[in-house]
């Protein structure tokens, strides 16, 4: 970005309120043209709803908007976009069933005959002349869900960017990438940004925002904190400035687990399907017992058939020295095994449901009494979690959905607590929340071990693995590769059982 750049958006004092909460407070943020800005904040520290504010699915109730030098009263988000807008959220938004060009193009389709017919081949050029100019290499007659996440979220950008953008809104859009795949999106934003479109940034990974950003703008609690040229702060300056605290990451030196602690789960020669073959570990009781491994390495699919969610061809799990059968959720919940799935908002919550309904879904038949529910036990147990795990909400019987990321997923966690579970399964426990939920979650998780819970972290973040686990099963195609005490892993030791196939 050039000094010399125009000013192409500018937001002064945006306020916003809902029932029961100022979500915020007098905001500021700009964006030049050619520039990538990034926006960060603790989850409910008011970024998505400064985002929504300017792309029409909120109304503000107070402060100015300027667009391209004129005061800019945003309407719905179609019209935002045709204006020059865009926004690639984090979850995408596309159909599976219709190819690459026909979710590009999907109501503005290529017409002849006075528009009576689709003109296909003419709508597969458009897109082919589309990625071409943003050096994309994908096939406009692909079907979209053959495609990889990574290319997926290439396609949702190409569409947006098909609207000549002059403000493209990145929301987390790493997050479900790999790293060959985060590497193609630098390529691409730096393109653009090169064309003159000015994008917004919105991410917790501290480290890219120093690789693609040059600006960073801080929110808490919905109040502008400061914006600062990232060449001129730290990762922990801007951590301090999301969270009003010194946050520390340094590994675990050493394992916290008691060195006598009995097993309470063996799992011996599992297979099921093609990603979890021959797997064998044992969990201790008040061990954080790590998981890694690179994208498709099978660990949640070995997580899913330890749960029941995938069919067990062979092998043998013991619980507390037991043989148990496990067939089903139903079975792994039987036997004091709870599961925090990667997915938290398709398999984990019901987000239409309250805080409440959410939290004791597990253990409804804790409180029946006949044909009755004792509501007041359940409402009582609940408070006492969401207490416990400090679950911001400004009552029980909040809707799920709006509710901040970090404290949604507290919410999965206080759901098997209530149940009482002894062995947590903990698969990508901070993906998409901030680093002051992360922090709380690693200590509660700590908290939980210490009271003789057993738990089973996924995480693809190796420094998050060196800093939780008390030991390190690493995996890859399917296999495990390595096992390593907390003591002596290292990324590279990790990366190293992780990229070597049958590496012993």
């Amino acid at each position: 970005m050039s000094e010399t750049n125009n000013l192409i958006l500018s937001m002064k004092d945006i306020d916003k309120r809902f029932t029961g909460v100022h979500a915020l407070k007098g905001v500021d943020f700009d964006l030049y043209e050619g520039e990538i800005h990034s926006l960060v904040g603790e989850n409910g520290a008011g970024k998505s709803t400064l985002m929504k504010a300017l792309t029409g699915i909120y109304p503000k109730d107070s402060g100015e908007i300027l667009y391209m030098g004129k005061s800019f009263t945003p309407g719905n988000p179609k019209e935002v976009l045709e204006m020059g807008i865009g926004i690639i959220h984090q979850e995408l938004n596309m159909m599976d069933h219709l190819t690459v060009a026909q979710n590009i193009f999907i109501g503005r389709e290529s017409t002849k005959l006075g528009g009576l017919l689709l003109d296909e081949n003419i709508q597969n050029n458009r897109c082919s002349e589309l990625f071409g100019k943003l050096k994309m290499d994908i096939d406009p007659l692909e079907m979209l869900g053959n495609l990889t996440v990574g290319k997926q979220q290439m396609v949702e950008i190409a569409k947006a960017v098909s609207h000549d953008l002059k403000i493209l809104i990145l929301d987390e859009p790493t997050a479900a990438l790999t790293e060959t795949e985060i590497n193609e999106l630098f390529t691409i934003m730096r393109d653009l940004a090169d064309k003159g479109v000015g994008m917004i940034y919105i991410s917790h990974r501290m480290d890219e925002i120093n690789r693609i950003t040059e600006r960073v703008t801080v929110l808490r609690d919905g109040e502008y904190v400061g914006t600062r040229n990232t060449t001129d702060v730290t990762k922990e300056d801007i951590i301090s400035m999301m969270v009003g605290r010194v946050i520390y990451e340094e590994p675990k030196a050493e394992s916290n687990m008691p060195a006598d602690a009995e097993i309470v789960l063996q799992v011996d020669e599992l297979n099921a399907g093609r990603m979890v073959r021959d797997i064998s570990f044992t969990l201790r009781r008040g061990e954080i017992l790590g998981f890694a491994g690179l994208m498709g390495a099978g660990r949640t699919e070995t997580a899913r058939a330890i749960f029941g969610a995938d069919k067990i061809e062979s092998g043998r799990i013991k619980i507390n020295g037991k043989i148990v059968n496990i067939s089903s959720p139903m079975d792994a919940v039987s036997h004091g095994i709870g599961y925090l799935s990667e997915d938290r908002k398709r398999y984990g919550l019901a987000t239409g449901l309250s805080v409440t309904d959410n939290a004791i879904l597990a253990s409804y038949n804790m409180y029946e009494h006949g044909l009755f529910i004792h509501a007041k036990h359940i409402e009582k147990v609940t408070r006492e979690f969401v207490d416990k795990l400090k679950i911001k909400t400004p009552s029980l019987d909040q809707l799920l959905k709006n509710l901040s990321g970090g404290n949604q997923q507290k919410v999965v966690i206080a759901k098997w607590l209530i149940k009482n579970s002894d062995i947590l399964i903990f698969d990508e426990p901070t993906r998409g929340i901030d680093v002051g939920a992360k922090s709380e979650i690693y200590t509660l998780m700590n908290e939980l071990v210490k009271e003789g819970k057993s738990i089973i972290m996924i995480s693809s973040e190796l420094q998050e693995i060196l800093r939780m686990s008390d030991r390190i099963v690493v995996m890859c195609e399917g296999k495990i590769t390595g096992e390593l005490p907390i003591e002596g892993a290292t990324q590279e030791r990790i990366m190293k059982y992780a990229t070597l196939p049958g590496q012993e």
